[in-house]
């Protein structure tokens, strides 16, 4: 087959490299005969397209033009499965006089390290998003019901400057930073000052309230202290209502210049490709023998109707011990992977680490796995894409954020007034989805970098956000977003989630016992 696939580029005036064409060779292997001779055929012209500068073909020219081949009928930019880093998620900026957001570019590039003004400055962008969307709703702009439903007067959305500007006002809304300044004592803080807040007699609206979180407040400011009746979240909006105020620039990351939300190709396909499937499991302990044979059961299961992703979230191992001894577990992934001959045509997978995987400080957004730990993996099962934590997917028209961490956890542990009322995910993805952001919490408590905060943004909200948190899982939509937790597929008695876009709808699946 290699001789078949050096003879093929010889003819077209070409020299492949031994890897590439033993890489194609693996991807084509599987394949009918006459389906193998079509795609060889395929792929060679979508080389002859790229306008090499030689007339040597490398691995990446391979995989390049097996992307373009499996996107027949679609534009250049278009694809129909992709994952996007979250090192490469684009910024944007709120511009008041313009009011609608504009790329961040022209600068110097981002970096890791950035300067201590930084950090003021992504606290201040989250604000702002939140107070454009706020300001803008029905509640501040006409005669409606109050916050709970006691006032027929229009609200005014204040900032903090004009309270300190006096020693009394009644119904008073801020939109403020919840924080605390001195031990045991909670303040409001935006960009134009910072105000000490009575919660002695608050009624709460449904949420998890966390140091680190933009609030709603509504009271009376008294003697330089804002007495709040009323705390609730800022307002939530539709992502189609959002994106109106980005025009068709791309905010979402990938190669497309404008957004891929609105390809009628990619909808048309979407629609079409009602069989397609993602699915996602978390806690893939590869240490695990049990959790090993369960992995290649589901494996092994799946390969004969592949899905277009399998998406595989860590840790990848139960114990803590060397890091290097992980490649020997992924190797041993990758030997079961090899004997899925329907998974390596059709489907990717895509390994996300946890904050406990090797090597990267426990900083969000977190690297991929190193590279040298998957090299077996690699070669036997090529479409291995190793993902940031968080992630993004664009499957068609569909927008997908991945998250592994302990967020339900983490967000119950320091909420200062935990609901009576209600179930626990309904408050969680309402925190979420209000908040606008992955990160709903005080920097000590969950440390971002500032620099690459927009990565765990979720303005204007996807389609899907799925956590990876141990807890129990579930799946709650509000606002179109669903938000899905996977729980964890040791602890839940092997179960994982299968998300079908045609339909958008979520499928609890579980590994039977023997």
């Amino acid at each position: 087959m290699k001789a078949q696939i050096v003879s093929r580029f010889n003819i077209s005036g070409y020299q492949i490299r031994s890897d590439a064409s033993i890489f194609l060779a693996q991807y084509i292997a599987p394949m009918p005969d006459a389906e193998r001779k079509r795609w060889l055929t395929s792929i060679t012209g979508h080389v002859q397209g790229q306008g090499l500068d030689l007339p040597v073909v490398e691995k990446r020219h391979i995989e390049l033009a097996i992307k373009e081949a499996s996107n027949t009928g679609l534009e250049d930019n278009e694809s129909v499965f992709s994952v996007i880093n979250a090192f490469d998620v684009p910024k944007f900026r709120y511009c008041e006089e313009k009011r609608k957001f504009l790329p961040v570019s022209g600068g110097p590039k981002r970096d890791l390290l950035p300067g201590p003004d930084m950090k003021a400055e992504y606290i201040r962008d989250r604000y702002m998003m939140l107070w454009q969307k706020t300001s803008r709703h029905e509640m501040f702009n006409a005669s409606k019901d109050g916050m709970l439903g006691n006032s027929v007067k229009r609200l005014t959305l204040r900032k903090i400057e004009t309270l300190l500007a006096t020693s009394k006002m009644n119904e008073v809304v801020i939109l403020g930073l919840l924080t605390q300044l001195t031990e045991g004592k909670f303040y409001l803080e935006d960009p134009t000052g910072v105000v000490p807040i009575d919660l002695s007699e608050t009624v709460f609206s449904s949420g998890l309230f966390c140091e680190g979180c933009f609030v709603l407040a509504c009271g009376k400011f008294r003697d330089g202290t804002l007495k709040v009746e009323e705390m609730g979240f800022p307002v939530s909006e539709l992502a189609s209502s959002s994106r109106a105020y980005f025009g068709t620039m791309n905010t979402w990351g990938g190669r497309s210049r404008t957004l891929l939300k609105a390809s009628r190709n990619l909808a048309e396909l979407e629609k079409t490709n009602r069989e397609d499937s993602i699915v996602f499991l978390s806690d893939c302990w590869l240490d695990n023998p049990v959790v090993l044979d369960k992995l290649k059961l589901l494996l092994q299961g799946y390969n004969e109707f592949p899905p277009i992703a399998i998406v595989l979230m860590g840790p990848f191992s139960k114990m803590t011990e060397d890091p290097y001894s992980l490649k020997g577990r992924f190797a041993a992934l990758g030997e079961i992977l090899a004997g899925c001959e329907g998974l390596k045509m059709q489907t990717e997978i895509v390994l996300v680490p946890s904050c406990d995987d090797p090597t990267a400080a426990n900083i969000l957004p977190r690297p991929p796995l190193p590279d040298c730990l998957v090299t077996d993996l690699k070669k036997r099962y090529p479409r291995i894409t190793l993902a940031t934590n968080p992630c993004r997917l664009q499957y068609c028209t569909q927008q997908i954020v991945v998250f592994r961490m302990d967020l339900v956890t983490k967000l119950c542990r320091n909420t200062i007034h935990f609901p009576k009322s209600g179930q626990l995910e309904d408050h969680f993805a309402r925190t979420l989805i209000s908040q606008g952001t992955l990160a709903p919490l005080h920097p000590i408590a969950l440390p971002v970098h500032w620099n690459f905060d927009t990565a765990l943004s979720l303005y204007p909200l996807p389609d899907l956000i799925v956590v990876g948190d141990p807890s129990q899982g579930f799946q709650v939509t509000e606002q179109e977003c669903t938000v899905l937790n996977t729980g964890s597929f040791p602890k839940s008695k092997f179960a994982f989630k299968v998300y079908i876009p045609s339909s958008r709808t979520v499928e609890d699946s579980q590994i039977p016992d023997d």
